[in-house]
């Protein structure tokens, strides 16, 4: 699947509440060296419901059963359909190209309705894990800074709306 460059910047409505949906976004914005993301947190107390969804009908309870993401012109994509995007943005497309393919679009659809329905808990079961990720991360980025080369892209919010 091919995007524009109209169809940046892409804003995620991403759930920071969610330590696995946390450490993926951060791992979104370390990439995003063409600026083509936006990271917002709808569970930031300041996140404002009406700025994003618009008239669209899409309530809090909607972006919380899944991630959404805003394009350019104010529609908005759910699910598996804001990771190709988003990872298209960074030259990644091909990794979820395969999410598209008729025959395996349900599957991964489901499977990552099922994941966020349970994001907590498999959160909390991955807490070890996700610490030693983000710990290394921030050991990397310590280290890049020491040596001058501090990264310059946006992190996403841990816990504000823009």
């Amino acid at each position: 699947m091919q995007f524009e460059r109209n169809d940046y910047p892409l804003t995620l409505l991403y759930d920071g509440a969610c330590p696995v949906c946390r450490l993926e976004m951060d791992r979104l914005a370390q990439r995003d060296t063409l600026k083509r993301l936006v990271f917002v947190d709808i569970a930031a107390p300041d996140f404002e419901l009406a700025r994003y969804a618009g008239d669209s009908g899409v309530t809090l309870e909607d972006l919380n059963l899944l991630i959404h993401a805003v394009l350019p012109g104010g529609r908005l994509v759910a699910g598996v359909e804001v990771f190709r995007r988003a990872y298209g943005a960074l030259g990644l497309g091909l990794l979820f190209a395969p999410t598209a393919l008729p025959v395996l679009k349900p599957l991964f659809d489901r499977g990552y309705a099922a994941f966020a329905r349970n994001r907590y808990a498999v959160s909390a079961m991955l807490s070890p894990l996700l610490a030693r990720m983000a710990a290394a991360r921030a050991a990397r980025r310590s280290a890049a800074c020491a040596e001058g080369a501090c990264a310059t892209s946006p992190q996403p919010p841990a816990r504000s709306a823009s």
